[in-house]
């Protein structure tokens, strides 16, 4: 086998995605028509496809073929702490925050239990919508113990509150906690998101640590189905391929 050929057929189609030619959902050609169209065997094509279904980039569906993937989705790392303007950096893309509220409030119960604290016990609470390309698609809910962060000021809360903690606090940030799950939409996601006819959410809560291992920021991220996905590089280890 060839492997600039398949190799070009792997980018060549890649770039037809990335540019829009092939479409999400849309079916690519068959073995046989990329065969004879690069002039190669199918086992070579099979490979670049096999390539591209790796990647993320197309969906093989025995015996109807493979179609393109929605390479729209955003991606966010499920372990590791990174800001939203982090994220918004590497997509290269028109983003903007519309912050709802910023204010010192009393902690109802369900956020109260989640930071180990009593219900009524004052927490600093910032309420954004995340907009990408027009769009609120994520709505993100952050608390902190007033006792670490006893203010966030209006430009923090616009621009990237993980930046005030740690270059005007000096917080020394740690560690988290997530756990992602799908939930029904809420009345507030409904007014405060732009959410089409999705009827669901992702919903990712973090529980933040600093160093010394205290716990003191719970945040409730909500993404449109449609629009992320949460990925992750797993690497099998030797004592799991040889248990005992």
């Amino acid at each position: 086998m060839n492997k600039n050929i398949y190799s070009h057929i792997y980018h060549d189609c890649l770039s037809q995605i990335q540019s829009g030619r092939l479409q999400a959902g849309q079916k690519i050609p068959s073995e046989s028509e990329l065969a004879e169209a690069y002039s190669t065997s199918r086992e070579t094509v099979r490979k670049a496809l096999q390539m591209l279904s790796e990647n993320g980039y197309i969906h093989k569906i025995k015996g109807k073929g493979s179609f393109v993937l929605d390479t729209q989705r955003l991606d966010f790392p499920v372990s590791g702490l990174i800001s939203f303007k982090e994220v918004a950096h590497r997509l290269g893309r028109p983003v903007r925050t519309l912050v709802y509220e910023n204010s010192l409030v009393p902690c109802a119960g369900g956020v109260a239990q989640r930071l180990s604290i009593k219900d009524n016990d004052p927490v600093w609470k910032v309420v954004r919508a995340r907009e990408i390309e027009g769009e609120k698609v994520i709505l993100d809910k952050d608390y902190f113990l007033p006792a670490v962060v006893p203010s966030i000021p209006s430009a923090a809360a616009e621009d990237s509150i993980y930046e005030y903690l740690e270059g005007r606090l000096h917080l020394r940030i740690s560690y988290a906690k997530k756990e992602i799950s799908v939930e029904k939409v809420t009345a507030e996601d409904k007014l405060l998101l732009d959410l089409q006819d999705y009827r669901h959410i992702v919903v990712v809560r973090n529980y933040v640590h600093l160093v010394d291992t205290q716990l003191f920021q719970y945040t409730e991220s909500r993404h449109r189905l449609d629009k992320f996905q949460f990925v992750e590089f797993a690497r099998r280890t030797q004592n799991e391929r040889n248990p005992r």
